[in-house]
């Protein structure tokens, strides 16, 4: 597949208002199969989501099921999480069994005017992106919008060349989000690269294994969030491990690049 159709699948950041190429970054359809490219998680991974943002889409999302179907806000609530258990997102459970449009599921659920005060931005994070070599794309099952306006208040808009977001993720009519082996497959396809140059740096285990199991590279980040992380000492990390690298920070991440850790 000619990686020009990248655009099928990648809201590039270009095409985005909100979200200008890099400086001097290399399109899609050019970029050397050699380059690393760096799929980067956005909530709990490149800023701490689980203070303010997560409790407010929890909110919004179990009104919503609540309204839609019906429902108790507490039979909601362990609906929500039951379809969050069995397909890593509520949406696709709303989608597939209650035929939710799922635009307004995700435009419902949120919705923050006030999105740019409370996104908690680490001023390291902008060094630390520009660092790291090859390509930077941010990759996350939030919709397309809200992750636009996070990576404009995290002030990395221009260290970024693409977002993909939920609504990138529907092949065959249905939605793959992470951790989506056959999403994780079909991106690297369309991005042009194989798999073993793509590094998926996330907070969740689960995705990270999907990518693992894919062929690609992974880095947990463990220190985004002031929640405690049950477990996380425990994962094994190595090269035979589906974890490859774990890090407190995305910040920490181009030392270990030099370090050839990475």
């Amino acid at each position: 597949m000619r990686t020009r159709k990248v655009g099928a699948i990648v809201a590039r950041a270009g095409r985005a208002p909100s979200v200008p190429p890099p400086p001097g970054a290399t399109a899609p359809g050019r970029a050397r199969r050699d380059s690393t490219v760096w799929l980067l998680d956005l909530d709990n991974t490149l800023h701490d989501a689980s203070s303010e943002v997560f409790p407010r889409i929890h909110r919004a999302m179990v009104e919503f099921v609540a309204v839609e179907l019906s429902l108790s806000h507490a039979d909601a609530d362990a609906l929500r999480f039951r379809y969050w258990q069995r397909y890593g997102a509520t949406l696709l459970g709303m989608v597939r069994h209650h035929d939710i449009d799922a635009h307004r599921f995700l435009r419902e659920t949120h919705a923050f005017p006030d999105l740019e005060r409370i996104v908690r931005r680490d001023r390291r994070l902008e060094q630390a992106l520009r660092r790291l070599p090859g390509r930077r794309i941010v990759l996350t099952n939030a919709p397309l919008d809200y992750a636009v306006r996070v990576v404009r208040a995290l002030g990395i808009a221009r260290c970024v060349e693409a977002i993909v977001s939920i609504e990138s993720m529907r092949f065959a009519g249905r939605f793959q989000p992470k951790p989506s082996r056959a999403m994780l497959r079909r991106l690297a396809a369309r991005l042009g690269v194989p798999a073993p140059r793509c590094v998926l740096v996330e907070d969740t285990p689960a995705n990270l294994a999907a990518a693992r199991a894919v062929g690609m590279r992974t880095v947990l980040v463990t220190g985004t969030t002031r929640r405690s992380r049950h477990g996380v000492n425990r994962l094994r990390v190595g090269s035979s491990r589906r974890i490859g690298l774990q890090v407190q920070s995305v910040a920490h991440l181009p030392r270990k690049v030099r370090r050839g850790e990475a």
